[in-house]
């Protein structure tokens, strides 16, 4: 069995951004030379995410408007108690997860005919990592 391992990192501009990874993620699994086999894409960050959906107009904006909705950003969470302020983007983490496992079939990335991997950032302008592990023969 073959292993491929490489790194992304992310400082992006604002606090919450959704960034389409999937050519990264396509381009890893090209270079491991893997036919059969799977991409295990993580962010390596408690207050980011990685997801597989469509890249149509306004859905980004929808699931940032979900998101926001059912883990807004406020003053008041016990975890700011810490001196940190990013309790929301912790509980957006656990809404959206940490990883997506991608199959690898005849060398490509088995995506259906709209998937996307996308790593979603809930605080960022500070240095994050993200790891895409491929794995197979």
């Amino acid at each position: 069995m073959k292993f491929a391992t490489e790194y992304m990192e992310f400082n992006t501009q604002k606090k919450r951004e959704y960034i389409n990874i999937t050519s990264d993620v396509e381009t890893v699994v090209q270079k491991s030379g893997i036919r059969e086999g799977m991409a295990l894409v993580s962010a390596m960050h408690i207050t980011a995410g990685v997801y597989i959906n469509d890249a149509e107009n306004g859905l980004i904006q929808d699931i940032d408007d979900w998101l926001e909705h059912l883990a807004p950003y406020k003053d008041d969470y016990r975890h700011h108690r810490t001196g940190e302020t990013n309790g929301d983007a912790h509980l957006k983490n656990l809404l959206v997860h940490h990883e997506v496992i991608i199959p690898i079939t005849n060398g490509q990335l088995d995506l259906g005919p709209w998937q996307q991997v996308y790593y979603a950032e809930f605080d960022g302008m500070r240095r994050k990592r993200l790891i895409i592990k491929a794995m197979g023969e």
